[in-house]
C-alpha cells in the first residue's frame, strides 16, 4: 500500500447501478465507451473507471464513469462523455484483475488499520494495464482525507 496525492485528467461516460453488479455491468459498459476511443482526442491507452464509493451499508446504488485518461486539459468531450479532474489523496494498491475483490478488501483493511479516514465524498478510481498472457493489472486508489 502507498499513499499519494494523484490527479486524473479523464474522458468518461457516466452510468449507475446496483453496487453489487458494478462487477458485470462496468467492463460492459467500458466496451461501449471502447467502440468510440477515435472520438478521444489526447488519449492515453489507459483505461480507468471512476466509483461512488458505497457510504452506508444501506447504500445499494450509485454511478460510476468508464473512461481513458487523457494527457491534456480538454474544453470540450465528445458527446455523450464528460471531461473529469479528480485530485485527491489515495491510499493505493495494485495486483492482478482476477483479484480485484481481494485487492479492494485488502486496501481497505490496511487504510483503516492506518488510521486513515475515508473521504466519501471522492471517488474510488482503478486503472487497466495489460500486462502479459493477456492478463491485466489493476491499479486501486482509495480517496483519503489529507
Amino acid at each position: 500500500m502507498q499513499k499519494g496525492k494523484k490527479d486524473f485528467n479523464v474522458i468518461g461516460m457516466k452510468n449507475s447501478g446496483v453496487f453489487a453488479n458494478f462487477g458485470s455491468e462496468v467492463p460492459k459498459f467500458a466496451r461501449q465507451l471502447l467502440s468510440r476511443v477515435n472520438e478521444i482526442q489526447n488519449r492515453s491507452k489507459t483505461e480507468i473507471a471512476l466509483y461512488d464509493p458505497k457510504r452506508v451499508e444501506i447504500h445499494l446504488e450509485g454511478h460510476y464513469y468508464v473512461g481513458l485518461i487523457v494527457n491534456d486539459t480538454l474544453n470540450e468531450a465528445p458527446s455523450g462523455m464528460e471531461y473529469i479532474e479528480a485530485t485527491q489523496d489515495y491510499v493505493t494498491t495494485k495486483g492482478k484483475i482476477s483479484d480485484l475483490g481481494d485487492l479492494h478488501l485488502q486496501l481497505l483493511k490496511l487504510a483503516d488499520e492506518q488510521g486513515y479516514q475515508r473521504n466519501l465524498e471522492a471517488y474510488i478510481v482503478e486503472t487497466y494495464h495489460p500486462i502479459e498472457n493477456g492478463e491485466e493489472e489493476v491499479e486501486i486508489y482509495l480517496p483519503i482525507h489529507s
